[in-house]
């Protein structure tokens, strides 16, 4: 059995969070439109075709999982994408990828050195 210890559990939790939070349409629809920019949670919505607060609980899934900060300003709540917020879900996707590309590297290069195979 894996054992992890308290700081792999916390960045599991974490990754957890960002990947739950990123397997809802609608949700990476709303990460795509913060990545133009702040948006009142309206303005989000609107384009979802789900009701207020349908999308309330996703704004909260992805804030919860550090990807948005809100803040309220009068009447109007306010979203915007965090900083920095996909980089440990690309850090852990990235380091899983570059293994599996440097041994198809070497498949490749061990198979363009090899003779022909005799066809069947």
């Amino acid at each position: 059995m894996l054992k992890l210890s308290d700081s792999d559990n916390a960045e599991e939790g974490a990754l957890d969070a960002i990947f739950h939070a990123l397997s809802d349409p609608r949700r990476r629809a709303i990460i795509r439109r913060l990545c133009q920019g702040p948006a009142s949670v309206t303005a989000l919505a609107t384009p979802l075709g789900v009701s207020l607060p349908a999308v309330v609980q996703h704004l909260a899934v992805l804030e919860g999982a550090g990807l948005i900060t809100t803040f309220k300003s009068g009447r109007v709540r306010t979203c915007t994408l965090a900083p920095g917020a996909l980089r440990s879900a690309e850090a852990w996707i990235s380091a899983r990828r570059l293994p599996q590309e440097h041994a198809l590297d070497r498949l490749g290069a061990f198979l363009s050195t090899s003779p022909n195979p005799a066809p069947l």
